[in-house]
């Protein structure tokens, strides 16, 4: 495991548990100490090794010698991926990577020059093409349904709880996260894609801090505010690590290691990334994606419009319809574990619907499979794959890097376009192959 933040959970409890007969778990690669002694702890208490050899990534290469390793998953920031997984290829092992691949085009072009180099694999984790609803879409659109895709439409909003966590850590920094277009959004252009089956060739976008911040803090009168959110549970703004056993020993145990905070203020100074975006995307077979992505929102979901030559399929998502919180004022994430807390809401209920319509026809509810576990019910079909290889997929839902790049190459070609207000063909990135 290169990174054992809160995102390595996932993979950690798989291998431990699911997957234990054809996975081990042999070593980390972290520079904090204190989190990789949490990780130690977590994998004892399971009945693994304790503890497990720690590397630093300076010496990620000696690591895949000493231990043998044969993959390791990348769950560290972005701005380290290109390092991490060109090195680890190079060295001998084969990569299985958090989105997003990487944040900018030198990176893609480290990494596609060390795949060509070794011929190593690359496995990118896009759990929510795994998900059933965002499957079921798939399956509507390639069976012909609505003929050929002309257009798409993609909002997804994002909750002043699960938006606003991207402005308290290091994602708020563009250099290190390349930004929600990347960051995020490398998630959605992904299945945008992978629905059409098609690559992207031409950006626009547009793009600011509108919400978040201190400029934008001032401008409504939001001043003297907590440089952090311990401390101050009842602010609806800030997170208190305190209050939450997995981050605090993650992260305000850990943060005297190496000064990072967990837990900044989303009004505070230093936020480089955007939090209102707008991008249209025209692609090689001739369709159009138009895109939007809110991270203040007072509710979390998607809405997926999909026109074709023979008809139109509408995909709505509701996440959390509305931010709710309990006794002790802690925002409730997880409306499935506590569906009482969403409870009468008959207008914005959380669930998700696909129609189809064709022309001169009524429209009709295709249906979604249930789903269990995160993502829309994604990670653990994912993690199948990860583990055990993908079989025969009809959907074509695993992923290497060249699905990443895809992915990616939006996000920078937005970045891109933001700058000079222009509108960027992907070709000319040069992100180091043909998409």
């Amino acid at each position: 495991m290169a990174g054992t933040g809160h995102r390595a959970w996932m993979y950690v409890d798989a291998i431990l548990g699911a997957h234990a007969e054809v996975a081990e778990l042999v070593a980390w690669c972290e520079p904090n100490p204190t989190r990789a002694e949490y990780y130690d702890t977590q994998v004892a208490q399971r009945g693994g090794p304790d503890p497990l050899p720690r590397y630093l990534p300076a010496d990620l290469e000696r690591m895949i010698a000493e231990q043998r390793v044969d993959v390791v998953i990348v769950t560290a920031p972005d701005h380290t991926h290109a390092d991490l997984v060109s090195r680890t290829l190079a060295a001998g092992a084969d990569a299985v990577v958090e989105k997003p691949l990487t944040i900018d085009a030198d990176g893609c072009r480290t990494i596609t020059g060390a795949v060509a180099e070794t011929g190593r694999d690359v496995v990118m984790t896009f759990n929510y093409r795994y998900a059933p609803r965002n499957s079921s879409l798939r399956e509507v659109i390639a069976s012909g349904a609505i003929g050929t895709p002309t257009s798409v439409h993609f909002e997804w909003a994002l909750d002043t709880v699960h938006g606003a966590d991207y402005f308290r850590r290091w994602h708020r920094r563009k250099d290190l996260s390349g930004g929600l277009l990347i960051h995020k959004s490398s998630h959605h252009v992904d299945l945008v894609n992978w629905w059409l089956d098609d690559v992207p060739e031409r950006v626009y976008a547009s793009g600011a801090l509108r919400f978040y911040g201190d400029e934008a803090a001032a401008s409504r009168g939001m001043t003297d505010r907590p440089e952090r959110g311990t401390g101050h549970a009842e602010d609806h703004w800030c997170l208190d690590l305190e209050q939450d056993p997995r981050l605090k020993a993650l992260y305000l145990d850990a943060e005297h290691h190496d000064g990072y905070r967990r837990d900044q203020d989303v009004f505070g100074p230093g936020i480089t990334i955007e939090d209102t975006m707008a991008v249209l995307v025209d692609y090689r077979g001739g369709a159009t994606l138009t895109y939007s992505l809110n991270a203040h929102a007072p509710w979390e979901g998607y809405k997926v419009t999909v026109n074709g030559t023979e008809g139109r399929a509408e995909l709505e998502v509701v996440e959390r319809g509305s931010v709710e919180f309990d006794e002790e004022g802690r925002a409730v994430l997880d409306p499935s574990a506590t569906p009482e807390a969403f409870a009468g809401d008959s207008l914005r209920p959380v669930g998700d619907r696909l129609l189809v319509q064709r022309h001169w026809e009524r429209a009709t509810e295709h249906p979604i499979p249930e789903g269990i576990g995160g993502h829309g019910g994604g990670d653990a079909i994912l993690l199948a794959d990860v583990f055990r290889g993908p079989g025969q997929d009809p959907l074509g839902r695993p992923a290497g890097y060249l699905d990443g790049l895809r992915a990616v190459a939006v996000g920078i070609a937005a970045n891109e376009s933001m700058r000079t207000r222009q509108a960027v063909a992907i070709a000319d990135l040069d992100l180091g192959v043909d998409l």
